[in-house]
C-alpha cells in the first residue's frame, strides 16, 4: 500500500488542470489562459464560443469526476520553446502562444509579473543548451506549466466549482475578456464542506451586498469604474470616522491641512512617484503647456507645506494631517467594490521630526492604531515589517545605509512596545521601510488595512530640513501614517466585520420611529422633533432619527428596520400617546421597558458620545433571510 500523500498546493494546481481538461471535453474549441492556485482552491481563465453559465458548473464537475475516476497520469515533457510555440499555434491556443513569446523575449520573471502566477511557465535549457519549457499532459489536455503535479488525476482530492467571474487577459482591459472559473479543493470532504459553509457566510457579509441593502455607495459606469459615489448613509459613516480621527489626532498634536487633487509633473518627478510609481498613476492632463497629474499620494503636497516656512529644532515634530483624496489607476480586473478602487480618501498624515524623536513618534502612531483597534473590536491582526529587496534596484532607492538605519528604528520601536511582527522583503515603499497592518474579519478573510512608514528619501529630494541647536541646517525624517487607512477599504471592512450591524455611534440611522397607525403620526412627529433637536457631540450634530410613514403593517415596518440594521425602533401606539412615553425595541428583538423621551435621549447621548454600544448583543448576519434581500 502506497504512503504517497501529495501536498495540498500540488493537489489544487493539479485540480486546475483536471478542470481545464473537463472544459476542453465539453467545449473542444476552448482557449485557455492560466490556472493558478488560490488560498482555498484554484481558478482557470478560459474563452469559449458561448458563455459558460452557473448552470454549466455542474456539467464541468461531472466531467471532472470522470477524469478523476480514470486516473490519467500527469505526463511531463521538456520541449524547445519554439516547438512549444508551434504546438500551441496548431492547437489554436493564442494565450499560451502569447505567454511563450513573452517568455522567449523577456524571460520567466516578465511572465510571473504579468500574470502574478509563478507556476505558469519557466524557462530551462535542453542538452544542447537551447531554451526549453515543460509541458504536462492529462488525458487529452496539454498545458504549459512549471509543475509539480500529483501522479495521476485520481489524487486531486475533493473539489467543488463555486463561482464565475470576468478577467481581462493579463489584467489589461485592452485585451480579450476571459471567464474565470473558481474551484475549491481540499484533502477530504469534511474540509470542503466547512469551506463551503464559510463562503456562504461570507456572501451574507460581503460588503457589496450589505452596502446595497444599507444604501452606502453606488458605482456607475457613466462616472467610471472604481470611482464610488457616496450616498447619504455612507457619508454618515465617513463623517463619524473623520470626527473620531480629529479628536484623537488633536490629542496627539496634529494640525489639519487641505491640499489640491492635482499638481504639476515636476512635483511627482521630485517626489519619486513618476520614476517609481508611474504605471499606477492616471495619464497627465495638459494645461498651459505643462503636464498635471491626479495625485496618487498626499505626501508631496504636505512636504511643500512643511517647507513653506523655516523650521527650528524647537518646532519639531510637525504633524500635518488630512483626509486626502487620491487617485490610482488600478487594473480593471483588480477592482472590487470598495476594497479596491481608483479614487479614495485616505486618513493621511506626515510627521516631520528629528532623528532622535523618530522612535518616540513611531511608537505614538502604533499606539494610536491600538486605540482604534480596541474601539472597533479588531483583535485578530498581524504586523509586517516591510523591507526592500536589494536585487530589485529599479524598485527601491539605492541607499543601503539609510535602509538599515531606518529599519532598525522600527525594530526598536516595535520591540519596546512588545508587539510581535514578521519581516518581509520586497514589500517596502520605494522611499523607506514600513509596518503594514493586516487584519482579519470574523470569517478569516485578511486585509492590509493601514500602514506606518519611515521616509529617508523625501528630506533630500525636497530639502526638508530644520535649523539645529548648533545653527546648522539638518534633514528631518518623515513618518507617513494612515491608521484608519482609506474610507473605502476601512468602511468595507467594517461592513463585513459588523455584518452591517454598526454600533449606534456609527449607524446611519440610529432610531426608526414606527407609528402603529396613521392616528399615531402626530405623536411620532413630536417624538422625532425632540430626538432630532437633542444636542449630541458627534459629526452629525445630533441623533439620526427617521419616521416610517409607510402604509405597511407594524410587523412589516419592524422587519424593514431590522433589515436596514437600525439599532433602535420606537413602537408608538395608543398607550405611548396617552402616557407620553416610547416603547423601545432593539434590533436584536429584545424589548425594553417604556421610557420617557428624556430618558431615551440620555441613553442614546451617552452611547453615542462614549462610543459604547448596547444594541449589537446577540445580533448576527444569520438573522437575515436571503429571501428579503
Amino acid at each position: 500500500m502506497s504512503d504517497h500523500h501529495p501536498d495540498i498546493e500540488t493537489m489544487r494546481h493539479s485540480c486546475a488542470h483536471v478542470m481545464a481538461a473537463a472544459v476542453q471535453s465539453l467545449w473542444p474549441n476552448a482557449q485557455f489562459g492560466v490556472g493558478p492556485t488560490t488560498e482555498n482552491g484554484f481558478y482557470y481563465d478560459v474563452l469559449v464560443e458561448d458563455t459558460i453559465t452557473e448552470d454549466d458548473l455542474a456539467k464541468i464537475e461531472t466531467a471532472m469526476r470522470k477524469i478523476k475516476k480514470k486516473k490519467h497520469p500527469f505526463t511531463v515533457s521538456s520541449v524547445p520553446t519554439d516547438d512549444a510555440i508551434a504546438l500551441m499555434e496548431s492547437m489554436t491556443q493564442p494565450f499560451k502562444v502569447d505567454l511563450l513569446s513573452l517568455l522567449k523575449h523577456k524571460g520567466s520573471t516578465a511572465v510571473t509579473k504579468s500574470l502574478d502566477d509563478d507556476k505558469a511557465v519557466s524557462i530551462d535549457t535542453d542538452a544542447s543548451g537551447a531554451p526549453s519549457v515543460t509541458l504536462y499532459q492529462t488525458g487529452q489536455f496539454i498545458d504549459l506549466c512549471r509543475g509539480p503535479h500529483v501522479r495521476h488525476s485520481g489524487e486531486i482530492g475533493q473539489f467543488k466549482l463555486h463561482k464565475l467571474a470576468g478577467a481581462y487577459w493579463r489584467g489589461d482591459e485592452k485585451n480579450p475578456q476571459l471567464q474565470r472559473i473558481y474551484g475549491l479543493c481540499f484533502e477530504d470532504k469534511e474540509q470542503l464542506e466547512a469551506e463551503i459553509e464559510r463562503l456562504e457566510q461570507l456572501k451574507l457579509r460581503d460588503h457589496r451586498r450589505l452596502a446595497k441593502i444599507l444604501k452606502i455607495y453606488h458605482l456607475d459606469d457613466e462616472i467610471g469604474r472604481g470611482l464610488p459615489l457616496w450616498l447619504p448613509n455612507g457619508m454618515v459613516i465617513r463623517q463619524e470616522l473623520e470626527y473620531l480621527a480629529q479628536r484623537c489626532e488633536r490629542q496627539d498634536g496634529y494640525r489639519n491641512v487641505a491640499t489640491p487633487h492635482i499638481a504639476k509633473e515636476k512635483l511627482y518627478v521630485k517626489s519619486g512617484h513618476l520614476p517609481y510609481y508611474k504605471e499606477d498613476m492616471y495619464h497627465p492632463i495638459e494645461l498651459d503647456g505643462e503636464n498635471y497629474y491626479l495625485r496618487p499620494m498626499n505626501c508631496p503636497h504636505h512636504h511643500m507645506i512643511y517647507k513653506s516656512s523655516p523650521r527650528s529644532y524647537r518646532d519639531l515634530p510637525v504633524r500635518l494631517t488630512e483626509w486626502g483624496q487620491v487617485y490610482r489607476y488600478e487594473k480593471s480586473g483588480a477592482l472590487n467594490g470598495l476594497m479596491r478602487v481608483r479614487g479614495f480618501c485616505q486618513n493621511d498624515a506626515h510627521i516631520y521630526c528629528r532623528y532622535d524623536q523618530t522612535k518616540e513618534e513611531f511608537i505614538k502612531v502604533i499606539q494610536l492604531h491600538a486605540r482604534y483597534y480596541e474601539l472597533f473590536e479588531i483583535t485578530d491582526f498581524r504586523m509586517i515589517l516591510a523591507l526592500p529587496d536589494y536585487e530589485c534596484a529599479n524598485k527601491y532607492s539605492d541607499d543601503r545605509e539609510n535602509w538599515e538605519k531606518t529599519a532598525q528604528v522600527i525594530r526598536e520601536a516595535m520591540d519596546e512596545l512588545g508587539y510581535p511582527y514578521e519581516e518581509e522583503e520586497g514589500e517596502a515603499a520605494f522611499y523607506g521601510p514600513k509596518i503594514d497592518f493586516i487584519i482579519k474579519n470574523v470569517l478569516g478573510t485578511e486585509y492590509t488595512i493601514s500602514t506606518c512608514q519611515l521616509d529617508f528619501m523625501a528630506p533630500s529630494r525636497f530639502e526638508l530640513d530644520y535649523r539645529g541647536d548648533s545653527g546648522k541646517q539638518e534633514p528631518v525624517l518623515v513618518i507617513h501614517r494612515a491608521p484608519l487607512g482609506t474610507h473605502e477599504r476601512f468602511i468595507a471592512f467594517l461592513l463585513e466585520h459588523y455584518g452591517g450591524n454598526f454600533p449606534t455611534w456609527l449607524a446611519p440611522c440610529q432610531v426608526k420611529i414606527i407609528p402603529i397607525s396613521d392616528r399615531h403620526l402626530a405623536y411620532a412627529e413630536e417624538v422625532y422633533q425632540r430626538l432630532f433637536s437633542a444636542e449630541v457631540h458627534c459629526a452629525s450634530g445630533g441623533l439620526r432619527v427617521e419616521i416610517d410613514k409607510s402604509s405597511e403593517r407594524m410587523q412589516k415596518k419592524i422587519r424593514n428596520a431590522q433589515l436596514e440594521k437600525v439599532p433602535y425602533m420606537l413602537i408608538l401606539g395608543d398607550q405611548e400617546v396617552a402616557s407620553e412615553t416610547v416603547n423601545m425595541r432593539h434590533r436584536s428583538g429584545e424589548q425594553s421597558a417604556q421610557m420617557t423621551c428624556e430618558d431615551l435621549i440620555s441613553r442614546l447621548k451617552q452611547e453615542t458620545e462614549s462610543r459604547m454600544d448596547f444594541s449589537r448583543a446577540s445580533v448576527t448576519c444569520a438573522d437575515e433571510s436571503k429571501d428579503n434581500e
